[in-house]
C-alpha cells in the first residue's frame, strides 16, 4: 500500500469520468484505498483545436465551463486540502449529471461555469461561496497547465479523461476504463480486479472499442437501468469531420 492508491485525474464536465469516478468510490469503499482526486483539462489539452471544425458545437462552451472550475477545484485544493476536492467533485457532478435532463446546448454548458451555478453548491459542500471567485482567476491555469501534461506523461497524448493512475508514483496508468453503467455493488470490485489485472500484465497496453452507449445519467436523459443509445467517438471525444 502506498500513501495513496490512486491518482484519479478528473474533468468535472466529462460525463464518462463522473461515471468511471463513481465506481471507483464504490471499489474505494470496499477495498479501504485512498484516492487523491487530480486535475486534468480538456480545454487544455485541446487549446489547439478548432473546435468549430473537430466538434459538435456545445463542446467549447463545455470544455470552458470545465476550467473555470477546474480553477475553483485548484483553489480548494490550496486552501482546504485534499479531501476537500474529492468532496466538492462529488457535489459538482451531481449537479452536473444526475440532474435532470438539459438541453445540451452551449448556455446550459456556459452555465456550469457561472458563479451562480458553483457558489450554492460549494455552501452545499461545507466550502466558502466566495471560493467561486476563482472561476475567473487565470493565475491557476499555470498548475492546471502542470497537472494535465503530468497526467499525460503517464499515458501519452491520444487519450480524453478520466486518467487513472494505480500505486503511484512507479504504478501502471491508464486512460479509462469508460463505463456507461454504474456496476452493482458486487460487480464493481470484480470489474476492478479485471482492471488491475489487465493494467498488470507486462507489455499491456489498449483494448478499445468506439462505440459507446451514451451513459445512464440523468442529465443525458438515460436513467439507471435505461440502455442508452449508441454512439460512435473519435479520439476519446464525439467528433465531427468536415
Amino acid at each position: 500500500m502506498t500513501a495513496t492508491d490512486i491518482n484519479y485525474y478528473f474533468d468535472p464536465v466529462c460525463p464518462f469520468c463522473w461515471m468511471t469516478s463513481k465506481w471507483v468510490r464504490l471499489v474505494m469503499a470496499q477495498r479501504e484505498y485512498t484516492v487523491d482526486w487530480r486535475f486534468i483539462s480538456l480545454r487544455l489539452i485541446n487549446a489547439e483545436v478548432d473546435y468549430d471544425a473537430q466538434f459538435p458545437p456545445e463542446y467549447e462552451a463545455g470544455h470552458t465551463a470545465g476550467l473555470r472550475l477546474l480553477r475553483v477545484f485548484a483553489r480548494v485544493r490550496a486552501e482546504h486540502g485534499r479531501a476537500a476536492v474529492g468532496a466538492l467533485y462529488e457535489a459538482v457532478g451531481r449537479h452536473v449529471f444526475d440532474s435532470e435532463p438539459s438541453e445540451e446546448d452551449a448556455a446550459d454548458r456556459e452555465r456550469h461555469g457561472s458563479r451562480a451555478f458553483v457558489e450554492p453548491i460549494l455552501v452545499e459542500a461545507g466550502l466558502p461561496a466566495e471560493l467561486a471567485a476563482a472561476l475567473e482567476d487565470t493565475s491557476y491555469d499555470v498548475e492546471l497547465r502542470a497537472e494535465t501534461d503530468e497526467a499525460l506523461a503517464l499515458t501519452g497524448k491520444d487519450v480524453g479523461t478520466p486518467i487513472i493512475h494505480f500505486a503511484p508514483p512507479d504504478g501502471v496508468a491508464f486512460f479509462g476504463p469508460v463505463i456507461s453503467r454504474l456496476p452493482s455493488e458486487e460487480d464493481a470490485g470484480r470489474l476492478w480486479d479485471h482492471v488491475l489485472g489487465l493494467a498488470g500484465f507486462p507489455g499491456f497496453a489498449e483494448l478499445k472499442r468506439s462505440m459507446r452507449e451514451r451513459p445512464q445519467l440523468r442529465s443525458l436523459g438515460v436513467e439507471e437501468g435505461d440502455v442508452g443509445v449508441q454512439e460512435d467517438w473519435h479520439g476519446g471525444s464525439r467528433r465531427q469531420h468536415r
